[in-house]
């Protein structure tokens, strides 16, 4: 499974791979991401808005900030250009200013999702284990339940449908009242390809997609990273 911007990315240094790069690589995988584009100024953040129609997100895009929340460097539900014109010089001087040595690129601008069951999955190198997978419920929900089920990769079709299933928040994936039960196919797809795509490419030191929005014919990754490791890329995993 050979990415052409990841091994590009890869040779020229980089190790934290931005939402857009990382987006574009999933979307190769075989992960349906959100439509990601950065802006370098506020009246290209407006286009881009109304280009992609509103409401849109804005995040801060720098190499040095892995977590944009912290940083004031995320703007959501905006409506209009008028806001999304001040959540740009929002983003930018709140990032400057808590990170003042951080190279910041721009802002990226996403049509905000609907709403869904927020899930998360990803892959984390565990010092003992090697390459671990993780899913679990999604959101802040992950910081406050920690229901998240783990494998060592590569991993099977029946270890993913297991993953699913065990975690305690599974009730709401099925259906919960009047909420539809989410499309379970295609979230164990997206653990098969995200262990399969870290086995071929064991540079990778974590992919983190949260949260991704569980729909009951679908799914989509709202925001996503990729970090590698420093050094030259190892053989692949058998």
């Amino acid at each position: 499974m050979e990415i052409e911007l990841l091994d590009m990315l890869r040779v020229s240094g980089h190790t934290y791979l931005n939402e857009i790069e990382s987006k574009e690589i999933l979307h190769e995988v075989g992960i349906r991401t959100t439509d990601t584009i950065l802006a370098r100024s506020a009246e290209e953040a407006v286009t881009l808005g109304r280009n992609l129609g509103f409401p849109v997100a804005l995040k801060v895009v720098s190499p040095h900030i892995i977590h944009k929340s912290d940083v004031g460097g995320v703007r959501l539900n905006l409506r209009n250009s008028a806001q999304v014109a001040k959540a740009f010089h929002q983003i930018v001087a709140s990032a400057r200013e808590q990170c003042p040595e951080a190279a910041i690129h721009g802002v990226s601008v996403q049509k905000m999702a609907p709403p869904g069951v927020e899930v998360i999955m990803g892959v984390i190198k565990d010092p003992q284990f090697g390459p671990v997978i993780m899913f679990g419920l999604g959101g802040t929900m992950v910081e406050v339940m920690k229901d998240v089920a783990f494998r060592i990769i590569p991993i099977t079709l029946p270890d993913a449908v297991e993953m699913v299933h065990e975690i305690r928040g599974f009730a709401l994936l099925k259906g919960h009242r009047n909420q539809p039960p989410v499309d379970l196919d295609t979230l164990t797809d997206w653990l098969i390809h995200l262990s399969d795509f870290a086995c071929a490419h064991p540079e990778i030191k974590e992919i983190d997609l949260n949260p991704v929005m569980a729909y009951p014919d679908s799914a989509l990754a709202v925001d996503a990273r990729i970090i590698l490791e420093k050094g030259p890329r190892k053989d692949a995993l058998t």
